[in-house]
Order: structure tokens, then sequence, then C-alpha cells
């Protein structure tokens, strides 16, 4: 036992890496279609149109990922309950790098026509799956082999893939929209951080490859208590639980991709921020929020994780009324200090969240469960908000409308995380 113990607290922080690693790569690639869908996709795939018709159809393309995250969250949660969260986590990784780089030597509408917003929407959806599959199996590996008292802590390495992703994908289209000028910028350079996502991928793939099956997952099989239908077995018995954790999960979705997507849309367009400084706004944001996932993460393992959820939803019902509010004074401080705030809260919740997700259900079903949770709470928040705030904004000219909306989301997940109770745990 003296042997054993160090070794799985080092196989633990191992796999934890890992899967930060590949989540950070995952969240990369989503996020630098998003950063695209804000600047350049609408000239490049929707010339034909206006320039706000031009700009919903790229936010529209960018939803699209988010409705194939359900499909990606069943399908990948379906292998993953029956054969195994390592190796479907390996497909998930692949099929997004695949994805990513198409999009970055896709020619544009000028050059290929039609086909060539039909192509973008279809890696998108590509994109979509495997960040569906993706997130419960990262959770999975991390969680399931970390020691019981620090759940939450080595569960949150994964959701430091999160604003990793962010400074990765921003960090790389600032130095390509910054080191060339505009019209190059519009004409090649905006792929770059596209094609640099085949180099990452490769890199992943080979860190993701070399870590142990979880442990629990192997004392399933073992136990030859694989489910046929993991996913349906799940929705039978423990519904309430996947529809109330992705109620919680509304706001945090819908809020984050105002900050993360609409924002730069909206800084560089109606607030006459640069480019530049509303990356870096969006950088500094990101480290604040990294900082604030592991403190509050190691918090949940003292605390609990539910109670920091419910913390996090009813205080982001204030940070949602104050957030455009700040950024409408036009004052860069000001506006740093709405993403900070804004994403420290959301903090709260994203450090425990792994852990408290993947306890909500029995190790059969996990994969499936926890992958619902999150899918399903991203598509009516995520998926939809930057579109919807860009039509809101659009039609009255003003932010107020994209306020009451965030507002509103904010309160439905806090009455959601008030009645997402403790309940049974499962530990295994």
């Amino acid at each position: 036992m003296v042997t054993t113990i160090p070794h799985r607290a080092a196989e633990a922080r191992r796999v934890a890496l890992a899967s930060a690693i590949g989540t950070t790569i995952e969240w990369y690639d989503f996020f630098i279609y998003g950063t695209a869908a804000a600047v350049v996709f609408a000239p490049q795939f929707f010339p034909q149109v206006s320039s706000l018709a031009g700009m919903l159809a790229s936010f529209a393309t960018f939803a699209i990922g988010f409705l194939a995250r359900p499909l990606g969250g069943i399908v990948m949660g379906h292998f993953g309950d029956r054969i195994g969260r390592k190796s479907t986590l390996v497909w998930c990784l692949l099929l997004m790098g695949l994805a990513t780089f198409g999009i970055g030597v896709l020619p544009n509408y000028s050059r290929l026509g039609v086909w060539a917003p039909l192509l973008l929407v279809f890696f998108r959806f590509v994109q979509g799956f495997a960040l569906g599959g993706e997130w419960g199996g990262a959770v999975l590996m991390s969680v399931e082999h970390a020691p019981e008292d620090k759940r939450g802590l080595f569960g949150s390495f994964v959701a430091l893939g999160l604003p990793a992703g962010i400074i990765l994908s921003n960090v790389v289209f600032l130095i390509a929209s910054t080191t060339v000028t505009p019209e190059r910028f519009a004409a090649w350079a905006w792929r770059v951080p596209f094609l640099a996502s085949g180099v990452l991928v490769a890199i992943g793939l080979f860190v993701r490859v070399k870590v142990a099956e979880s442990p629990v997952f192997a004392e399933v099989l073992r136990a030859q208590s694989a489910r046929r239908t993991p996913v349906v077995d799940v929705l039978r018995s423990h519904a309430r639980a996947i529809f109330l954790a992705a109620g919680s999960y509304l706001s945090i979705s819908a809020t984050g991709y105002l900050v993360i997507v609409y924002f730069v849309s909206y800084a560089t367009r109606n607030l006459q921020f640069s480019l530049p400084v509303t990356l870096a706004l969006l950088q500094a944001a990101a480290i604040v929020f990294a900082a604030s996932i592991l403190f509050f993460a190691k918090q949940s393992d003292l605390l609990g994780r539910h109670r920091m959820i419910r913390w996090s939803c009813g205080a982001l019902v204030f940070a949602s009324l104050v957030f455009f509010p700040l950024i409408d004074t036009k004052s860069v401080a000001f506006a740093a200090v709405a993403l900070c705030g804004i994403l420290l809260v959301q903090g709260i919740y994203i450090g425990p969240q792994a852990a408290a997700f993947a306890e909500l259900f029995p190790a059969a079903v996990r994969y499936s469960g926890a992958s619902l949770s999150i899918t399903l709470g991203t598509i009516f928040g995520g998926a939809i908000a930057p579109f919807v705030a860009t039509a809101l904004y659009s039609t009255t000219g003003n932010s107020w409308p994209v306020t009451a909306y965030a507002v509103a989301v904010s309160i439905i997940s806090w009455l959601c995380a008030l009645a997402l109770k403790e309940g049974r745990i499962y530990h295994q």
C-alpha cells in the first residue's frame, strides 16, 4: 500500500494534466471559430447579404456547433459508458482537429459559391459533435482517477481548458491580426489560427494516448455492469438531475458566450474598441477566470459543491445586470472590471462543476448523464446568446434588452440551482 498510493496520486495528476491539455485544444478550436465569426466570416462566406444579415448568418453558423453538441454527447456518451472513457476522448480530439483544419483550408464564397457556407456549417457541426463528447469524458477521467477528498480540485483541471482555450485562441488571433495589414488578414491570415490546430492536436493525441483508462470504468467492465443503452437508462432514472443541472448551467453558458464571442463584435463595432484592445481585455479576464476556477474548486472540496453553484448563480443575476451598463461607458477600465467581474462569478460555478456533475450519476451511466447535462444547458444558453443579443441590439439600438435577456436566464439558473439538491452522491 505504501507504493500504491503515491503511484495512484502520480497517475491522477498525469491524467488531470492530460485532460487539461486535451480540453484546452478542444476549446481553442471551438473559440477561434467564435472569434472568426465575430470579425471575418460575414464578408468571407456571406458577402451576398447586408452587413447585419451577414453577421446574423455568421453567428447562426456559430450556433450550429451547439446544436450538434447533444448529439455528440449522446453518441460519445454511449461509447464512453460502453467501451471506455479514454478511446472515446481520442476520437473526440481527432474529429475536432480535422474539422478545424478543414475550416482553415476552406475556400470562401467568391471562389466556391454556395458550397463555401454549406461546408462551413458542416465543419462547425463536426466541431460541436466532438466537443459534445469531449467534456464528459475529460471530466470523468480526471474525477474518477482523483482521491475522493480532492475531486473538485482535480476536476477543475478540465475546467482550466476553458480559459486556457480563450487565452490561446485570442493570442493566436492577436498575432495574426497585428503582424499583417488588415487587407492581408482578411485575405489569408485569418486562416493561420485554424491551420495551427493541426500541430496542437498532434500534441494532444500524443499526451492523451499515454494515460490509463479510468479505474472506475475498469471496475464497471470487470463487474460486467456496463449498460446496453446508457443514454436511455440515465434519462429514465435521472431525468430530474439532468434537467436541473442543465438549467443551472443555462446562465453560465449564455453570459459566458456573450463575453467570449458577442463582446468581440459589440466592442469593435459599437464601442469602437480596436481588435487588439478587445482581445487584450479578454486575455486579462481569462486569467482572472482561471485563477477563480482553481480557488473555488479547492474550496468546493471543503464547503460543498452545490452550495458554491447556488452562490454563483445568485451572484450572476447582479453581474448580468451591470455588465453592459459598465462596458457602454466606452471606458477600457470599466470594461475590464465588467469582464473580470462576470468571469470571476462564473469561476465560482465552473470550478466545482466537473465533480458536481460527475457525482450526480452512477458510474455505468455517468458519461451520458454528465454530457447531456452540460450540452442541454449550452444549447439553450450559449448556442443562441450571440444571435439573440445581436438581434435585440439591432432592433432597439441599445443594450438594455440584452441586459434583460441575460438577467432573465440568470434568474432561471438560480432557481434550478436552488432545486438541485445534493441528494445521493455516487462516490464509486
